[in-house]
C-alpha cells in the first residue's frame, strides 16, 4: 500500500499561480506512475495530469495543457506546477498512484481506476 499527502492548495487570484505537492510513503517503491485529479463541487471527479514514474514521461488533459505542468523529484514526490490559473480551476485536487502498471496503457493513463491508492485532496480555491 501506498500512502499519499497532498499539500500546497489555497487561495489565489485569475491569472495567479500554485505549486501542489505529493509525498508518497509506504511501497512507494512499487509506483509505475503518478497522477493529479480534481474534483469541483457538484461535478464528477476528472483527469488532470499524469507522469510515468521511471521515464518521467507526462500527459495532460486538454484544459490545462500549456498552463500545468507535473514532475517529479529523484525521491517519491509529484508536483502540479499550475500557471495561469482561472476560476474553473477551482476544486479538490487529489494526487494518485498506480502500483499495477496500468498507466503504462495508453488509453488508461487518464483513468481513475488505473490508480489505486489516493490522497486525502487539498482544495484550489481560484476568485475572478
Amino acid at each position: 500500500q501506498v500512502q499519499l499527502v497532498e499539500s500546497g492548495g489555497g487561495l489565489v487570484q485569475a491569472g495567479g499561480s500554485l505549486r501542489l505537492s505529493c509525498a508518497a510513503s509506504g511501497r512507494a517503491f512499487s509506483m509505475y506512475g503518478m497522477g493529479w485529479f480534481r474534483q469541483a463541487p457538484g461535478k464528477e471527479r476528472e483527469f488532470v495530469a499524469a507522469i510515468r514514474w521511471r521515464t518521467g514521461s507526462t500527459y495532460y488533459a486538454d484544459s490545462v495543457k500549456d498552463r500545468f505542468t507535473i514532475s517529479r523529484d529523484t525521491g517519491n514526490t509529484v508536483y502540479l506546477q499550475m500557471n495561469s490559473l482561472k476560476p474553473e480551476d477551482t476544486a479538490i485536487h487529489y494526487c494518485a498512484a498506480d502500483t499495477r502498471d496500468l498507466t503504462f496503457y495508453s488509453n488508461r493513463r487518464s483513468d481513475q481506476r488505473s490508480f489505486d491508492s489516493w490522497g486525502q485532496g487539498t482544495q484550489v480555491t481560484v476568485s475572478s
